[in-house]
């Protein structure tokens, strides 16, 4: 769904590029990569998650499903990550675009649903919980049900088959990737960095955070080496994320692992 009718009208009268977003959404990163490959600026209009704000009913007049991001190109609004980056590289940076890349487009897509499994099981469990109000406000307010069935789940604590199912999804992907990479190119399109980057560089961020084993899939983790050295990982990923907020992950990660109970016991 690349473009919708608002149900807050007063999105049409905003001019230029403003993105509703959160720091650590793998979705909102992508675009925020995208508007930095173009070298673009944008009006930021940040969604703080922690505190519900995307349970308001302001924020759902925006983006109907109440999650992050949501672009406004000149009054026009436009949901759904992959669909804004296809959306802003036609306009602003169309050599990020290949139709070779739709299918890495399409997996990445849809694994954000076990990438927010996992990220809400290995990393957020690790952090402050919700209040009985707070959770109470979500589940009165969200209009997604989906999302509010999803915060249940993770307060009550996902089943580990559930869990394992994800991890070995997710270690499907990436041996997909791994695969497409093997015969040398330096990017999952060939040689020029597209759109299909993109998309990929947060989920496997997000998951080196985990302790993610690259190391079974050594071109994917030679990949992520060279696009990690690109300024827009750095401006548009890295430098949005709090030092104490990555610095309470590893910690969390550590603690699993010490356990025995990290996304790698999830693994064949």
């Amino acid at each position: 769904m690349p473009r919708i009718e608002p149900a807050d009208q007063s999105l049409k009268s905003l001019s230029g590029l403003h993105l509703w977003h959160a720091p650590l959404s793998s979705c909102s990163q992508r675009v925020r990569i995208t508007l930095a490959e173009a070298d673009k600026s944008f009006e930021s209009h940040l969604v703080n998650l922690e505190k519900g704000e995307h349970a308001t009913a302001q924020y759902q007049a925006i983006h109907p499903k109440g999650v992050v991001p949501a672009l406004v190109d000149n009054g026009e609004l436009f949901i759904e990550s992959i669909d804004i980056i296809g959306h802003l590289s036609a306009k602003i940076a169309p050599e990020l675009l290949t139709e070779e890349g739709q299918d890495l487009l399409d997996l990445a897509d849809a694994s954000q649903v076990d990438l927010k499994l996992l990220t809400f099981e290995f990393l957020f469990r690790g952090g402050e919980r919700q209040s009985d109000s707070e959770a109470a406000a979500f589940q009165a307010n969200h209009k997604n049900a989906q999302l509010r069935q999803f915060y249940l789940d993770f307060a009550a604590g996902f089943a580990p088959e559930r869990v394992k199912a994800a991890v070995q999804r997710t270690m499907d992907g990436f041996r997909k990737l791994d695969g497409i990479l093997a015969d040398g190119r330096s990017y999952l399109g060939g040689e020029s960095f597209t759109l299909a980057d993109v998309a990929w560089m947060p989920n496997v961020h997000r998951f080196s955070l985990m302790g993610w084993p690259f190391d079974r899939t050594p071109h994917l983790a030679q990949w992520f080496a060279r696009v990690s050295n690109r300024p827009s990982y750095q401006s548009a990923l890295v430098d949005w994320q709090p030092e104490e907020v990555v610095g309470a992950f590893a910690a969390y990660t550590k603690q699993r692992q010490d356990e025995g109970t990290d996304v790698t016991a999830f693994l064949s």
